[in-house]
């Protein structure tokens, strides 16, 4: 039997509250600064997708330091503190100073707060609940986290609407701030710092030799099969699917005025609406099995792509936002709980988020890249084709090379007897 946390009540609602706070913190204004640049400042899309690339490659180069500086700190909540701070200042100077050289360097910083968030928040809650209910947990993260997107969008489409476009920065600094509130209120006494790097659970024995002695570094990570093909499965994930809202976004820009933002703000609605139930679902389900519920998440991402191509009519192009809802919901929860798995009793569990987020901002800043120039030179439809090819590929991947990693499970087996285990 593994020892049961009990943390208190207090410590649970600010960790909820941090969840909703940070919803449009960790990314800063995302899809809304491709809107901005296109309507306000007159960016090409080549333009547009480096200043959505400087984050990215920011993230690649801070993420993997920041997840061992999360394994190796007892300082969680400062460094939560800290990156809300960058991306107050990042968004208002975005927002003052719509010029290259602010931008990019806004951008860097607020890649650099992307890469604290994630391993800082997901350590946290592991040292606080512990393995055996970390999936309920992570799957209320998301919930939380889904729900301040939704209160997020609704507040930045009507100020960009209403007030102005610059005004969503302002709304995201304010979120900074109450972010920095909530983090404040988790009493620190009650994190369980060895717990939260992985380690320090007591009473069960591991299945798998490579749990009993810890990780000594990147390159035994990387030596580790399971943990290599799920970070190539994620990667072509986000390759394929970062630049596609972004793309949206410039769409629903072209001769459509102030509304713009209104419709963006309908796309993150629309997909926030769902991720909130699927998480929480993503959440109980997980309990049983991994790899058939992420197997669905990867598998709507390209019927996603090719929908984008069938009309740009912007009720349309909100609707299909569904699809993203359930993809998002899913890899919120599951992406989490394979590594917690992966790494359990390893004491590497948040540099190896922090490796895995790395790989992702390579996949997510090449994916803007990408499809900036070929919208430029092709148009929209074969950019959006481009990337729903890649996410076929992710879902290969996934599907023939990623086993299932829930104790218990037969890792073996085919994704359809896990599903009707489930």
């Amino acid at each position: 039997m593994q020892k049961q946390r009990r943390p208190s009540n207090k410590s649970l609602r600010s960790l909820d509250y941090l969840n909703v706070f940070l919803a449009d913190v960790r990314d800063g204004v995302g899809p809304y600064l491709s809107i901005y640049l296109k309507a306000s400042a007159n960016w090409n899309p080549a333009q547009i997708g480096m200043a959505m690339s400087a984050s990215a490659i920011a993230t690649v180069i801070a993420q993997t330091p920041a997840g061992a500086l999360v394994d190796r700190l007892r300082q969680k909540r400062m460094l939560i503190v800290l990156a809300a701070v960058f991306v107050s200042i990042g968004c208002i100077a975005i927002g003052l100073f719509p010029n290259l050289p602010v931008v990019i360097g806004s951008q860097i910083m607020i890649g650099i707060a992307a890469a604290i968030f994630p391993p800082a928040i997901t350590a946290i809650t592991l040292g606080l609940v512990g393995h055996e209910r970390l999936d309920r947990r992570v799957g209320r993260n998301e919930t939380f986290n889904h729900a301040g997107n939704l209160l997020a969008a609704t507040l930045a489409g009507l100020a960009g609407y209403f007030i102005a476009r610059k005004a969503i920065f302002f709304l995201v600094a304010a979120m900074a701030v109450g972010s920095i509130i909530s983090v404040r209120m988790i009493r620190e006494r009650e994190i369980d710092h060895e717990l939260a790097r992985g380690d320090g659970e007591e009473g069960e024995e591991e299945d798998n030799e490579k749990h009993q002695q810890p990780y000594e570094g990147i390159l035994q990570l990387l030596s580790d099969r399971q943990i290599l093909f799920f970070t190539v499965a994620v990667v072509l994930f986000h390759f394929a699917n970062a630049a596609m809202l972004p793309l949206v976004g410039q769409e629903l820009a072209q001769g459509k005025g102030t509304s713009d933002t209104v419709y963006m703000s309908a796309c993150i609605i629309v997909a926030q609406l769902v991720m909130i139930p699927v998480s929480n679902l993503a959440g109980r389900f997980a309990h049983t099995a991994r790899k058939p519920i992420f197997l669905l998440g990867f598998a709507v991402l390209p019927i996603r792509g090719v929908l984008y191509t069938l009309s740009d009519n912007p009720y349309f192009l909100v609707s299909v936002q569904i699809l993203d809802g359930i993809a998002g919901g899913i890899f919120g929860v599951l992406s989490v709980l394979m590594v917690a798995d992966l790494t359990k009793g390893t004491g590497r569990f948040n540099v190896t988020q922090g490796m895995l987020n790395t790989a992702i901002g390579v996949g997510a800043g090449l994916s803007n890249v990408l499809a900036g120039f070929v919208v430029k030179s092709a148009g929209y439809n074969v950019g959006f084709l481009i990337l729903a090819a890649i996410a076929v590929v992710a879902l290969a991947v996934f599907w023939f090379c990623v086993p299932e990693t829930k104790t218990g499970v037969n890792r073996n087996a085919s994704p359809q007897n896990n599903l009707a285990k489930s």
